[in-house]
């Protein structure tokens, strides 16, 4: 990235400690507007750690994050939302009776009065309209936006959690298996929904087990192990093999970089 470019978000030497144990060791990274970046590595590896004290899950013990230039104290998820980070879990936190067009205003209804405004009503119509123009500016195609979420694919539901978070202006997309449980096909048009967010200069980070996925859509990769960071690539002069040796400990550009 140019070094005139500031990134969205910016963290740096975070710490999280469990008792006695320490979950991120001295971890910092920036990601800038309009990329997409891995964040990889095995189970206990500490990825999820960071995005949760970048989400506002988990507070750091040490260390700062700075979002949009300024530092910032991200105490509770409201805070983050708030900012226009928008995380997206493994289980989409969506609500399986309603339908699509529920989910993406959940809790932030549009409403319209009548008799003079004595009496408010929810909008269903505005937000209906809203929804599908959202989901055909993603190029996404729901039999019809009444339909429960239980009844739509995995690939779906993906678009309807980033469909939330784009109506409600995300700055920053954090997506954690996004493509898990999914088929071949719904994979790739998950993947597709993510160079589209690349396109329209929303910036990801995308938390992935596998590698096909990381390799397709990123432009870099972070790889931790053991709480720490123990390399940085950009995507295109890499491989799946260096990435691999970097999760399992036989590689650390962190120790190299120390001796």
């Amino acid at each position: 990235m140019s070094a005139a470019m500031e990134p969205i978000l910016q963290v740096e030497n975070l710490v999280k400690r469990f008792g006695g144990l320490t979950a991120v060791d001295h971890v910092s990274l920036a990601v800038y507007p309009g990329e997409v970046v891995g964040l990889v590595g095995d189970n206990g590896a500490g990825k999820s750690t960071l995005i949760k004290m970048v989400s506002g899950v988990y507070q750091p013990n040490e260390g700062a994050i700075y979002f949009a230039g300024r530092p910032v104290n991200i105490s509770r998820p409201s805070d983050a939302r708030d900012m226009g980070i928008e995380t997206i879990y493994q289980d989409l936190a969506l609500a399986g009776n309603l339908d699509a067009s529920a989910n993406i205003f959940l809790g932030r209804e549009r409403k319209k009065s009548w008799l003079g405004g004595i009496v408010r009503t929810l909008d269903e119509k505005l937000m209906i309209d809203e929804s599908r123009t959202l989901m055909e500016h993603l190029d996404v195609k729901i039999p019809t936006m009444q339909a429960k979420i239980d009844n739509l694919s995995g690939g779906q539901r993906q678009a309807v959690a980033i469909a939330r978070a784009l109506y409600w202006h995300a700055k920053l997309m954090i997506m954690d298996e996004p493509t898990n449980n999914l088929g071949v096909v719904e994979q790739g048009k998950v993947l597709d929904l993510i160079r589209r967010l690349r396109s329209q200069n929303v910036p990801v980070i995308l938390i992935s087990h596998t590698m096909h996925d990381v390799f397709a859509v990123t432009d870099r990769i972070v790889v931790m192990h053991r709480g720490r960071k123990v390399a940085e690539k950009r995507t295109a002069e890499t491989s799946h093999e260096e990435i691999v040796q970097y999760m399992v400990g036989a590689k650390d550009d962190s120790r190299a970089a120390a001796d």
